[in-house]
């Protein structure tokens, strides 16, 4: 798992428009940006929703909201239609990015082992440093904990 204190990875992804985001694109304000398993679960959704019921929140922090999946670009456009998202949903078909910061491991779901990623959530400063990890997402309560941690 990328550390705090470390830099954020060097990336080129295609948004759910097709459009290329780069991790230079991060400069100049803080960044947030979660890792999520799959599109359109009950779980991913709920995260989804309430970073887009809270983004002008964090606008106001002069903070970046991203969430990266394995998902395809049509699958990301579908899901950011169905639920109205306004933040960039990023691909990572090939798990690329998500082997280089820790979190595509090995995980159990209802007794079988396969991998993917595990839900979790960077901040980054306006240099793209990691400043923060979540691990153990927990979804019901993480927007309040990232404005504290982006308020310092």
């Amino acid at each position: 798992m990328i550390q705090i204190g470390e830099k954020f990875p060097k990336f080129e992804l295609k948004n759910q428009n097709g459009e290329i985001v780069n991790s230079e694109d991060l400069k100049g304000s803080k960044t947030i940006i979660y890792f999520y398993p799959r599109d359109n679960t009950p779980t991913c959704t709920t995260e989804a929703c309430d970073f887009r019921d809270n983004l002008e929140s964090f606008n106001d922090l002069n903070t970046k909201v991203y969430g990266i999946s394995g998902d395809s670009e049509k699958k990301h456009s579908n899901f950011s239609e169905k639920h109205s998202l306004n933040f960039d949903l990023l691909v990572d078909e090939d798990y690329k990015l998500s082997e280089q910061v820790g979190v595509y491991q090995l995980k159990k779901s209802f007794g079988k082992e396969s991998m993917g990623i595990v839900r979790t959530t960077f901040v980054l400063d306006e240099e793209g440093i990691v400043i923060h990890t979540i691990e153990k997402v927990k979804v019901k309560t993480q927007i309040e904990e990232l404005k504290n941690i982006i308020k310092g």
